[in-house]
């Protein structure tokens, strides 16, 4: 008897696995521009040795991601997941916000700036 619900315990818990476990790919990248409603474009940096050289090198790629809430912040660190195509560009979707970015909001300049009172 124990055998048998040690064994559906198993069971259930690679189906809960399987569930959980998706085929697609993600990345992790930094928010480059978020000014576009509902699209963040996430630049993506990795390491690779020169196929010549054997030099490492940085290669960067930019990726445009649905970003359903506008939360994505431009600076931020990000994970993108593989989607269906969303329009011509947009393939991949924010899956979550790694690190939000420590930047200043940003300040309209017209409205901060006094000419009379510079002088």
């Amino acid at each position: 008897m124990a055998e048998t619900t040690g064994q559906s315990e198993k069971a259930q818990s690679e189906k809960v696995r399987a569930e959980t476990q998706s085929h697609r790919k993600v990345l992790i990248g930094t928010v480059v521009s978020n000014k576009m409603q509902k699209t963040i474009v996430v630049e993506v940096t990795r390491k690779k040795a020169h196929p010549m050289y054997k030099r490492v090198i940085s290669i960067r790629k930019k990726f445009y991601a649905h970003d359903e809430k506008n939360e994505a912040r431009s600076g931020d660190t990000v994970k993108i997941e593989e989607s269906r195509p969303l329009s011509k560009l947009k393939r991949w979707t924010l899956k979550e916000i790694v690190r939000k970015t420590a930047l200043v909001p940003e300040v309209d300049i017209d409205a901060g700036l006094d000419v009379s009172a510079k002088n």
